[in-house]
């Protein structure tokens, strides 16, 4: 019924490493850790979502934009854009859609 899971601290920072933590028929969550310099290549989101830095910094590229993020920052995005990140230190981030 309750379960404490550790996935996130546990995720190792090597290059890029994405994992499932939920997945429901309304929305999912993924653990994304970048080792510092790593990149996460460009891609979209099927659906509108949201990033949330826990550790580390990260630089979101949209848009020809570039959005420096930090830790216990918020940044939401639509579906079907492009977008890449690249870590500026090893970072953890939550991807909510």
């Amino acid at each position: 019924m309750y379960e404490v899971n550790n996935q996130i601290s546990e995720q190792a920072y090597h290059k890029l490493q994405a994992q499932k933590l939920v997945k429901q028929d309304r929305f999912e969550i993924l653990s994304i850790s970048l080792e510092k310099e790593a990149v996460f290549p460009e891609h979209t989101s099927p659906t509108d979502a949201h990033l949330i830095v826990l550790e580390g910094a990260i630089d979101f590229y949209i848009d020809q934009q570039c959005y420096s993020l930090k830790k216990q920052q918020h940044f939401n995005f639509p579906k079907d854009v492009s977008h890449w990140v690249k870590a500026n230190e090893n970072s953890k981030f939550l991807i909510i859609r």
